[in-house]
């Protein structure tokens, strides 16, 4: 067993939260019992994955996506009070890393991303690696945009949308985990020839046509399991704690 603050301030430690102004708190969000023992992981603090923490006894469950988002409603009633009452009555834990962990430059989503469908990374448009969140890199050699979609697909189990604006082999591309579908300019000023986030936007598509950038909606939830349940290996690594992580299905 470990306690919480300790195991909180490691993963302050790794992620340094502090560096990131973000849309939601990082760090603990709920407390609940102040040993850890069990932690369990998914990408969203959903119901489903709630219910998931109760089943197992998880002391502490670990997230990418938490509550407190920037601009929500504040009060405390329906799904907000379903998914808190089920933390307190219990007494679970909730810890969110949110930019933090898309950025971290070993065990971040993108870093992750990026070994996952095997790119080659040559750092980040927005700023060093472990604080930037617009990676670049090279693909593996001789494909074209058709060719890396059914790649992607293939390394994440879901066939991504694609919009084919550039034409002919991939030689660099830049990819954002999530919802960073208007980072495609930012892409194509960069010298991307194909972008990877994981939604879509109707502008998206307008944008990469005009702009010769082919873009590839590879899924939200599907471009971001691999950083919160390497976070939760790591902690088991490190403090001895029992991890288990849980991917509540999600196609978009």
């Amino acid at each position: 067993m470990i306690e919480r603050q300790a195991l909180v301030a490691a993963c302050d430690a790794l992620l340094q939260p502090q560096r990131f102004k973000d849309y939601t708190v990082n760090g603990l969000q709920v407390a609940g019992r102040p040993g850890i023992k069990r932690v369990l992981s998914g990408v969203t603090a959903s119901q489903a994955l709630l219910d998931e923490a109760v089943a197992w006894g998880a002391d502490l469950l670990l997230v990418h996506h938490g509550y407190f988002w920037k601009n929500e409603p504040v009060a405390v009633t329906g799904m907000k009070q379903r998914r808190l009452k089920t933390l307190l009555s219990h007494d679970i834990n909730l810890l969110a890393y949110h930019l933090p962990l898309d950025a971290h430059a070993a065990l971040g989503n993108n870093a992750l991303l990026g070994e996952r469908l095997g790119f080659s990374p040559s750092g980040c448009a927005d700023g060093e690696l472990g604080e930037g969140l617009l990676w670049l890199g090279a693909p593996p050699p001789g494909l074209d945009s058709r060719a890396l979609a059914v790649h992607v697909g293939e390394r994440l189990g879901r066939e991504p949308l694609l919009v084919e604006g550039h034409r002919g082999e991939v030689s660099r591309v830049a990819w954002c985990t999530g919802g960073a579908q208007d980072m495609i300019m930012a892409a194509a000023e960069a010298g991307a020839e194909l972008f990877i986030s994981g939604e879509i936007s109707e502008r998206t598509t307008h944008i990469a046509r005009e702009m010769g950038i082919s873009y590839l909606a590879a899924g939200h939830h599907a471009t971001e399991r691999d950083g919160v349940r390497a976070l939760g290996e790591w902690l088991s690594d490190e403090l001895g704690v029992e991890h288990r992580f849980v991917d509540i299905d999600n196609p978009a």
